[in-house]
């Protein structure tokens, strides 16, 4: 057992101080250190975790997930979909429960024996964390070398590896009451295009702005409208654009974050608005289109129908969460979010659909990644 204050020290020294995850009790004290020492953000699922600390990888920070192994499953398509094609540098650590050999609950029993596969199969680089501080800081500095390389790095861990942490007191973020809620009035939606809507939002960019594009057609207009350095095409990772937008405006609280969502997506990864309500940083916009289909798959309906999202992300407590219904407010609306920044949530109806002949970003992903970040150091 590893004294786990003094590895959390040398983590730092290495720059790790940006930590998202899910907790373990086999994690618990490298968790309440985190929490005591770091900045540490709560996340609801593991993928939300991976999403949000390579939003802050964007942003210029080392970051670091923890999850359980059984977590590692929800985990799988943001590492393989979004760390991997953009070469998004996380330092991670998943607990073993499960441990071959060892007695555990039962739900555990598989995960155990193919945890290392796992990480294998994903091409992610790994070792089991010793217990001896020594061998460890060898293992951390090798660690932050593949980091420096921009490639992930993974620890897995074994029960009892770490010594106990106290978690200090800590006075929880209660969110302001939401200052704006605007309802839906009936036959008044105009109901662009996308296409319309992403023109109207790209026609407002700025030096301090970045888009966010969640995957599929959105992310392939926005292109298509303007391909400029502050844009950033999220592909595959589905529902992880505002997660990614959390820990870019976390880290990069100068910038001005513009998330924008489809209805599939989101409901995908819901829980991440409570995220994002709890932490809750003046510098993210989050968007919502919504057509009430999958519209790059063929255009099957999703069930965004029954859903409403204004009073969701209210509930959730976004500053503000407004019904937009045409155009001209949501020109209105995102222009006055620059000029008083607040977590703020639009959501637009839009027509079904997208341009015909559309085609795809040619830009590859991790070159997306290193202008936008080219861009936000300049």
């Amino acid at each position: 057992m590893m004294d786990t204050a003094q590895f959390g020290s040398l983590l730092k020294e290495l720059g790790f101080d940006f930590y998202s995850g899910v907790p373990c009790s086999y994690l618990k004290s490298l968790i309440n250190f985190a929490i005591n020492e770091c900045e540490f953000i709560m996340a609801n699922n593991e993928g939300d975790a991976v999403a949000i600390a390579a939003g802050a990888s964007i942003g210029g920070k080392k970051s670091v997930v923890l999850m359980q192994n059984s977590g590692l499953t929800n985990a799988v398509s943001p590492l393989t979909s979004l760390i991997h094609p953009f070469r998004i540098p996380i330092l991670g650590f998943v607990s073993l429960r499960g441990e071959p050999g060892f007695p555990d609950e039962p739900q555990h029993e598989l995960m155990g024996q193919i945890t290392p596969e796992m990480l294998n199969l994903m091409q992610i680089k790994w070792d089991y964390l010793s217990s001896n501080i020594d061998d460890a800081k060898q293992q951390i500095q090798w660690a932050n070398q593949c980091i420096e390389q921009n490639q992930p790095y993974f620890f897995i861990v074994k029960k009892g590896t770490f010594a106990p942490v106290t978690l200090q007191d800590k006075q929880l973020n209660e969110q302001k009451a939401i200052q704006a809620i605007k309802r839906e009035k009936v036959f008044d939606d105009e109901k662009p295009s996308r296409y319309e809507a992403l023109q109207v939002i790209s026609a407002l960019r700025d030096d301090n702005t970045i888009h966010l594009a969640t995957t599929g057609k959105l992310g392939r207009e926005l292109y298509d409208v303007e391909d400029t350095p502050n844009n950033f095409y999220m592909v595959g990772s589905m529902g992880c654009i505002s997660s990614i937008g959390l820990g870019l405006a976390l880290v990069r609280r100068e910038k001005a974050i513009i998330a924008l969502d489809g209805d599939g997506a989101l409901l995908m990864r819901m829980g991440n608005l409570a995220t994002n309500g709890y932490y809750s940083p003046n510098n993210l916009l989050h968007i919502l289109l919504d057509n009430h289909i999958h519209d790059s798959t063929g255009g099957q309906f999703t069930v965004s129908p029954n859903v409403d999202f204004v009073d969701t992300a209210a509930a959730c407590k976004y500053e503000q969460s407004i019904y937009v219904h045409t155009l001209a407010e949501l020109s209105e609306y995102i222009k006055e979010w620059k000029q008083h920044q607040k977590l703020t949530f639009l959501y637009m109806k839009i027509a079904e659909g997208s341009k015909k002949g559309l085609g795809r970003p040619t830009i590859k992903p991790f070159e997306v990644k290193e202008r936008l970040q080219v861009f936000l150091d300049d």
